[in-house]
């Protein structure tokens, strides 16, 4: 399969699985409707997909998360091998991504380091004698 093909078919599982949680469609009490889905990878003979899951609550809370898509990946596969047409679905497997949070730690922690620049050059700015 092209390139691109692959890459419109993982875009495709990502919205698909996306909109099952978004309408909570699965009744698994660990999966939360804030678990976000990052990125598909699909293997080239169509037999596996990673499936990388995100989000903003607490590490524990994420694990089970994921612990319960991974519980409900047969009722997914299921529900989205009715909406697309492929010759063979992909069997899902539901991983912990935690690059989303990395990187809104590091946005912050350049923030306050931009911040802190800033006020050190105020202070100096003050301190500085005037030739008056």
């Amino acid at each position: 399969m092209r390139q691109y093909r692959m890459q419109r078919l993982n875009g495709q599982l990502r919205d698909e699985i996306s909109k099952i949680l978004l309408h909570e469609d699965i009744k698994d009490p660990r999966v939360s409707t804030f678990l976000s889905i990052n990125r598909v990878e699909i293997t080239k003979d169509l037999r596996y997909a990673k499936v990388f899951v995100s989000s903003f609550l607490s590490d524990a809370q994420l694990e089970k998360g994921v612990d319960g898509l991974n519980s409900a990946a047969g009722f997914i596969q299921c529900v989205i091998a009715k909406k697309l047409r492929i010759y063979q679905f992909p069997k899902l497997t539901f991983y912990v991504d935690k690059a989303m949070k990395d990187g809104f730690r590091m946005v912050e922690t350049l923030n306050a380091l931009e911040r802190q620049s800033k006020e050190r050059e105020s202070q100096a700015a003050e301190n500085v004698p005037s030739d008056d």
